[in-house]
């Protein structure tokens, strides 16, 4: 009997992974490899290559090598942990047309939170801002 499909080696779409790595630790390091390798395992995903940077410039030897492996036909996207590994905010927009030009699609592990969401500085009195939950809130006890 032929085994299920699902139970074959099937090459998912190519991508490659890109680590911005400034002042990192090699556990972090690991552990934000190990995460790229994992989502591309959930996602059926072929992780072909990991350019990894640790200074950041427009052309960085990393980035020219990720640009040229998206040249290759077949080649589906970019696997990053969060839009912050492009670098700072100059250059992550740059960078981020760049690979859009390419027509390659930009992956990010862990997407950024939107507004309310966000840790937000002191409060008007200088004393941290109180964050406030989005359900209910908890019943009191009825008095007898």
């Amino acid at each position: 009997m032929e085994p299920l499909t699902e139970h074959r080696r099937v090459s998912g779409p190519v991508v490659y992974g890109f680590l911005r790595l400034v002042n990192v630790s090699t556990a972090r390091q690991e552990a934000l490899e190990q995460s790229l390798a994992e989502y591309c395992r959930r996602h059926e995903l072929s992780l072909s290559g990991l350019f990894t940077e640790r200074i950041t410039e427009v052309n960085s030897a990393a980035f020219t090598g990720l640009m040229d492996a998206l040249e290759v036909p077949g080649t589906y996207g970019v696997v990053l942990p969060s839009a912050s590994h492009l670098g700072p905010r100059a250059i992550a927009a740059v960078r981020g047309k760049r690979i859009a030009a390419t027509g390659a699609r930009l992956l990010l592990v862990r997407k950024e939170t939107p507004g309310p969401a966000r840790r937000r500085g002191p409060g008007p009195g200088g004393s941290p801002a109180r964050q406030r939950g989005h359900g209910p809130a908890p019943a009191l006890e009825a008095e007898s």
